[in-house]
C-alpha cells in the first residue's frame, strides 16, 4: 500500500472515532475522491476543538456544589422531656441535631446512636428510648455528641433535674416526682443535707438566676397516700453543676495614645475575659472605675482610654463585666497604674482581689517610710574594732540601706514598749476587781472599806506601776 493510501485509511479511522455520524459522510466523501485529504484533516481538527469547547461549556454552566465545613462541630443531643432520671416502664425522645451532608449511596446513613460503647440499630434523627446508660450520636463527617446519661428508677419518688448543663444566671429547675405522677405532700427539698424549700403537695423548685454556690447534691423527700398517707420517703440524691459563664476579668494596659493637636493622650485599659465554648455569643458589657467612682458606665466596649492628666502616680482601676440583663456581673483586681513619665510596663501586676468587700473613696496608703540611720559602734582612730577570732565575718555592707522589715520592726518596738505597759495597768485594776469581789461575797452585809491605793507589780520587770483609785 502506498504512503497516501496508508494516510487516507488513518484519517479515515480517525474521523469515525471523533465524529461517528458526520466523520460517515466526510470519510465516505474523501473515499469517492470528491475531497482533498487536507480538507478532511482541518475538518478533523474543527471537530477536536468544537467537541472541547462543548465540554468546557458544559462543566461552566452547571451548579456550585455546596462544600462541607472544613472541621465540622459536634452534633447536639437533645432529650425530650428534658428529665435524667424516669421511672422504670416509661419512654423519652433522644434527638440528634447537626451536620447532615448529601449522600449519594443506595442506603445512605445520616446518624449514627450509641449506648455506650454498642451501636444501636437505627439510623434516624431521633429515636425512642427505655433502657438506662449513656447514649451519644454522631453524624457523618463529624465527631461524637457529648454525651446524656438516662437513668431508670424503681422508687416511689425520684428527684427530675435538667439533662443540659445549667450556667450562671439562667434558671436551675428541678421537680420532686412521686410514682407514675401520684401527688407529693409534705414535700421538702435539700441542698447538700440542708433544707431549701417546703410546699405543702406537689411542685417545682426553681432558682431564678443559679449561681457557682447553687452546685451540689439535691435531694427531696415527702409522703404519698397509697391509699393512706405513708410515712415520709426520700428520693436518691442528684449531683448538679452549674457551669461558669464566663472567667473573672482582667484589667490589663496594652498602650499608650500619644496627644495630637489639642486633645490629651492618654493609657489605654482593656478589660478581658473568656466566655465557655457553648455559650461564646453571649454579648457582655464592661464598666470601669477609679477605685469606688464609675469612669465609665457600662458599654459593650471592652477598652478605655485613661487621659493623660488622671494619670497621676499609683492610680487604681478596675472594671466590671456583666451581662446585658445584669443576672452575671464579676469584677477584676485592682490595677495600678504608672505615674506620669514612668515607664509603660504591658505586664504589670494587679492587686489582690478586693472581693465582696465595701469599696473606699480613699486611696490607699503609700508607703513613704523614711530609711532610718543604722547605729554605729564606737571606733577609735585605728579603724573597727573585730570580734575575737581575727577575719571579719560576712554581711551586709556597712552602707547598704536597712531592708523594709528591719524598718518595720524597728518603727514597732515603741509601740510594743507602750502596749506592754498599758496591759500591766489593766492588770493591776483586773486584780483589784477580782479581790474586791471576793471580799464583798466573804462577808455579806459588812461595808469593806475600799483601800486608797493598790500596787500591781509586773513579774520579771523592775518596775512598779502604781494605780490609783
Amino acid at each position: 500500500m502506498s504512503p497516501r493510501a496508508q494516510w487516507s485509511a488513518l484519517v479515515t479511522g480517525l474521523c469515525f472515532f471523533s465524529h461517528p455520524m458526520s466523520g460517515h459522510l466526510r470519510c465516505s466523501a474523501a473515499a469517492a475522491g470528491r475531497s482533498t485529504m487536507w480538507e478532511l484533516t482541518v475538518l478533523l481538527f474543527l471537530d477536536l476543538i468544537l467537541g472541547h469547547l462543548t465540554l468546557i461549556l458544559f462543566f461552566t454552566l452547571l451548579p456550585p456544589i455546596p462544600s462541607p465545613p472544613a472541621t465540622p462541630e459536634k452534633p447536639i443531643l437533645s432529650l425530650h422531656p428534658p428529665w435524667t432520671t424516669i421511672f422504670k416502664g416509661e419512654k423519652v425522645t433522644l434527638r440528634c441535631d447537626g451536620y447532615h451532608p448529601l449522600l449519594l449511596e443506595l442506603r445512605p446513613i445520616s446518624t449514627l446512636w450509641y449506648l455506650g460503647h454498642l451501636l444501636l440499630p437505627s439510623y434516624k434523627k431521633s429515636i425512642e428510648v427505655h433502657t438506662p446508660g449513656v447514649y451519644r450520636c454522631q453524624t457523618r463527617g463529624a465527631p461524637v455528641s457529648d454525651p446524656i446519661h438516662l437513668s431508670v428508677s424503681n422508687d416511689w419518688l425520684i428527684l427530675q433535674v435538667p439533662y443540659a448543663a445549667v450556667f450562671e444566671g439562667e434558671p436551675l429547675v428541678m421537680r420532686c416526682r412521686g410514682w407514675y405522677d401520684k401527688i407529693v405532700y409534705k414535700l421538702h427539698y435539700y441542698h447538700d443535707g440542708q433544707p431549701v424549700r417546703y410546699f405543702h403537695s406537689s411542685a417545682n423548685y426553681t432558682v431564678p438566676q443559679a449561681r457557682a454556690s447553687d452546685s451540689g447534691r439535691y435531694q427531696c423527700s415527702g409522703t404519698m397516700r397509697i391509699p393512706v398517707e405513708s410515712a415520709p420517703m426520700f428520693s436518691a440524691k442528684v449531683a448538679v453543676t452549674v457551669q461558669e459563664l464566663f472567667q473573672a476579668p482582667a484589667l490589663r494596659v496594652i498602650g499608650r495614645v500619644e496627644a495630637r493637636g489639642g486633645a490629651f493622650g492618654g493609657v489605654v485599659l482593656r478589660c478581658e475575659t473568656r466566655l465557655h465554648p457553648q455559650k461564646r455569643d453571649t454579648p457582655l458589657q464592661f464598666a470601669f472605675y477609679k477605685y469606688s467612682r464609675p469612669v465609665r458606665r457600662y458599654d459593650w466596649d471592652a477598652e478605655y482610654t485613661v487621659p493623660e492628666p488622671e494619670v497621676e502616680e499609683l492610680e487604681s482601676y478596675w472594671c466590671e463585666a456583666a451581662t446585658a440583663t445584669r443576672s452575671v456581673r464579676k469584677r477584676s483586681p485592682w490595677l495600678q497604674l504608672p505615674g506620669r513619665g514612668s515607664p509603660l510596663d504591658l505586664a504589670s501586676t494587679t492587686a489582690p482581689d478586693p472581693g465582696n468587700q465595701p469599696l473606699s473613696f480613699r486611696k490607699p496608703p503609700v508607703s513613704r517610710s523614711v530609711p532610718s540611720v543604722p547605729s554605729v559602734p564606737n571606733v577609735t582612730s585605728a579603724g573597727p574594732q573585730f570580734p575575737a577570732g581575727g577575719a571579719p565575718t560576712a554581711g551586709p555592707p556597712a552602707c547598704a540601706p536597712p531592708t523594709p522589715l528591719q524598718q518595720t520592726a524597728g518603727a514597732l518596738k515603741p509601740d510594743v514598749a507602750l502596749l506592754l505597759r498599758e496591759m500591766q495597768l489593766l492588770q493591776g485594776l483586773l486584780s483589784r476587781v477580782v479581790l474586791e469581789l471576793k471580799e464583798t461575797q466573804s462577808l455579806p452585809g459588812h461595808t469593806v472599806e475600799t483601800p486608797t491605793s493598790h500596787s500591781a507589780v509586773s513579774q520579771g520587770t523592775p518596775e512598779t506601776t502604781t494605780v490609783e483609785s
